[in-house]
């Protein structure tokens, strides 16, 4: 009766430091800085972020308008399919209700209203580096989206949502990065682009290889490993020069911005051709400054 009691005081013990440990920790009003916020630069930072790459309505469905963010297209994972929820500022079934707060814990913390975690499938690990002035701008512009009704879809198989408490202990490892400090010893354009490629744009959420426990590896930043949705790999940004993609920033802004039409076919594989599509409605300093960035990466 011994063993079996110390190994009910063990197992209650175990789950007590778990709960502890994956409990979600949101930011509070206090920690919110006072920021008019700009819904324009909310829009360049949509429009990198991809969030309509994601948040697209299922194909065929004609009720449902491409160009918004209702929702519902399923995102393939190896554990199965996840379907990203609508952001439109319907008030019943997308963000439309939410606070800054809500959006702010949400994008920055992965944390949902009701004060559970959200799946990293969402790449709040990157936009946790935003500064959260830029993250209200984005709230900005995400308002001033026309309304969508469209209710959010449960993922396949359901158990992954049960995983969701698991996530506050990734968290842990995966969400150490301070907010993006530029580098004075660089340029104002690479410290754009470095801005632009390791936080809204999250290159390396796909770019970047990840250890044991899913977190990338720092390591190997961009360096190119399997496909996050499980078929084939995803290419190294690293020495880009170096190993014949590109002559030089001209060439990859180039291609950044006109893709196919320039007769940049590999940027449109593997998911790349909605992010070149992206690129190509940033101004065009914006994108040389991420050729920038990524050029200067040995």
């Amino acid at each position: 009766m011994r063993w079996i009691a110390t190994g009910l005081v063990l197992v209650a013990a175990t789950v007590g430091v778990f709960f502890v440990l994956s409990r979600p920790e949101p930011l509070t009003a206090a920690d919110l800085p006072r920021h008019n916020a700009n819904p324009e630069r909310g829009r360049l930072l949509y429009i990198i972020g991809g969030c309509i790459s994601c948040h697209r309505p299922p194909e065929g469905d004609s009720s449902m308008k491409a160009d918004l963010p209702s929702g519902g297209r399923p995102l393939k994972t190896p554990v199965g399919a996840l379907y990203p929820p609508n952001i439109t500022p319907d008030a019943a079934t997308g963000i439309g209700s939410w606070s800054p707060l809500d959006f702010v814990n949400a994008v920055s913390r992965g944390i949902s209203p009701n004060g559970t975690h959200y799946v990293p499938a969402f790449p709040y690990a990157s936009y946790h580096r935003m500064p959260l002035e830029d993250v209200l701008d984005l709230q900005a512009y995400a308002v001033s989206i026309p309304p969508v009704a469209a209710p959010d879809r449960e993922p396949v198989p359901s158990w992954i949502g049960a995983l969701r408490r698991g996530v506050g202990l990734w968290k842990k490892l995966a969400m150490r990065d301070p907010s993006f400090t530029p580098d004075p010893t660089k340029s104002e354009s690479w410290n754009l682009g470095a801005y632009l490629v390791n936080a809204p744009g999250h290159c390396g959420e796909c770019h970047t290889p990840r250890n044991l426990f899913m977190v990338p590896d720092g390591r190997r930043h961009l360096a190119g490993g399997p496909h996050p949705e499980g078929e084939g790999r995803v290419p190294s940004l690293r020495n880009l020069v170096g190993r014949g993609r590109y002559a030089d920033a001209e060439e990859l802004t180039d291609a950044m911005r006109f893709g196919e039409m320039m007769g940049y076919d590999r940027l449109s594989s593997g998911g790349m051709g909605d992010v070149q599509a992206n690129l190509a409605k940033l101004p065009e300093a914006h994108v040389r400054a991420i050729a920038e960035y990524l050029l200067s990466l040995k």
